[in-house]
């Protein structure tokens, strides 16, 4: 009877698993295809395409939850390379390991690399047109909006509140006025985190 029962919540799993692009080798095909759509259609690259991506990767797919795509953005930013290039990464190896990974890292980078070679073709014919100078003005303002609102959003999800919302404007400040490496903040972060856990939160 037990047995039974095992096999239907594996079946269930298994169908699960398939109805949200996990199951089978579809999700090679979906994972890449997903990150083809968003490296193509987000303007402005990186940081704007946070909220982007999780819309499509944690509400539409399902494939991780809120809480590990912030914990995916934290690695991303403290890993050297392009933004989006990290966290496509990391969520293509959560999904399938190294393969998955590929797929995604793939899927991001290739929409930018034909857009910038077909700029790179026709630069010249193209760059000096008034219509296309006034698209990029254009652009720049629906750029900023792009990042501010998931900025917003993960400052909800990381509770940042009035009794530690001089974290991020100290840091804010440190990188924009004072050119303090990234690295050292973050390392920084790390050392006050593990502090904070290991002898003032347990007091309170």
């Amino acid at each position: 009877m037990s047995d039974n029962k095992n096999k239907e919540l594996n079946n269930t799993s298994l169908s699960s698993s398939a109805s949200n692009g996990r199951g089978g080798l579809a999700i090679y095909w979906n994972a890449f295809k997903t990150f083809f759509k968003i490296g193509a259609f987000t303007l402005g690259g990186g940081y704007a395409m946070i909220s982007i991506i999780e819309n499509e990767v944690v509400e539409r797919k399902k494939w991780i939850s809120k809480e590990e795509f912030v914990d995916l953005i934290a690695m991303a930013q403290s890993c050297p390379g392009v933004f989006a290039v990290n966290i496509s990464i990391f969520v293509g190896y959560k999904l399938r390991k190294t393969p998955g990974a590929l797929c995604t890292s793939l899927g991001a980078v290739l929409p930018s690399f034909l857009m910038i070679l077909l700029v790179a073709l026709f630069f010249h014919q193209f760059m000096d047109l008034a219509w296309v100078e006034a698209m990029f003005r254009g652009i720049r303002p629906a750029v900023v909006a792009l990042i501010a609102v998931p900025t917003f959003n993960l400052a909800k999800r990381a509770k940042i509140n009035l009794a530690n919302c001089w974290i991020p404007i100290a840091t804010a400040l440190l990188i924009a006025y004072l050119g303090v490496n990234p690295i050292y903040i973050l390392i920084a972060a790390v050392a006050g985190g593990y502090l904070y856990g290991k002898f003032i939160a347990p007091t309170e």
